[in-house]
C-alpha cells in the first residue's frame, strides 16, 4: 500500500495509539474541565498522527519536513494539556511521566525521519 505509506511507518502507529488512550483519559475529565482542557488535548494529540499523514502524502521532502515539524509542535501542545490536566489532579503523575515518554518517542522518530531527509538532500 505505496500510496499510503505512512500507515507502516511506527511514528505514526505510535501516534495513533496515543490519540486513543487520550481520549480515553479526557472521556474522565469533570465536566468543567472535558469540554475545554479535554477537547483540546484531544485536538492536539489528533493532529500528531494526521500531520504525519498529511505529511507523507507531500510531493517534496521540504513539505513533509514542514508537516513533521508541526506534528513535533503538536506533541509539545499535548504535554503542556497535560501539564495542566496533572495541575488540576485530573491525571497521576506517573500517567503524565508515562505519556511524556511515548510523546517524546514519537517526536524523535520525526526527528530521525527529518534528519535523513536533509541528509538526502
Amino acid at each position: 500500500m505505496e500510496e499510503f505509506r505512512f500507515l507502516d511507518w511506527k511514528a505514526y502507529k505510535d501516534a495513533k495509539s496515543l490519540v486513543k488512550e487520550i481520549y480515553s483519559i479526557t472521556r474522565t475529565f469533570p465536566q468543567d474541565f472535558k469540554y475545554d482542557l479535554g477537547s483540546q488535548i484531544n485536538r492536539s494529540s489528533t493532529s500528531v498522527a494526521l500531520n504525519i499523514a498529511e505529511g507523507s502524502g507531500k510531493n517534496s521532502d521540504k513539505d513533509m519536513g514542514r508537516f513533521f515539524d508541526i506534528a513535533i509542535g503538536s506533541t509539545y501542545e499535548t504535554i503542556a494539556g497535560l501539564d495542566m490536566a496533572l495541575d488540576n489532579q485530573l491525571i497521576s503523575e506517573r500517567k503524565f511521566i508515562q505519556l511524556s515518554e511515548e510523546f517524546k518517542s514519537v517526536a524523535r522518530q520525526l526527528g530521525g525521519f527529518k534528519k535523513r531527509l536533509r541528509s538526502k538532500n
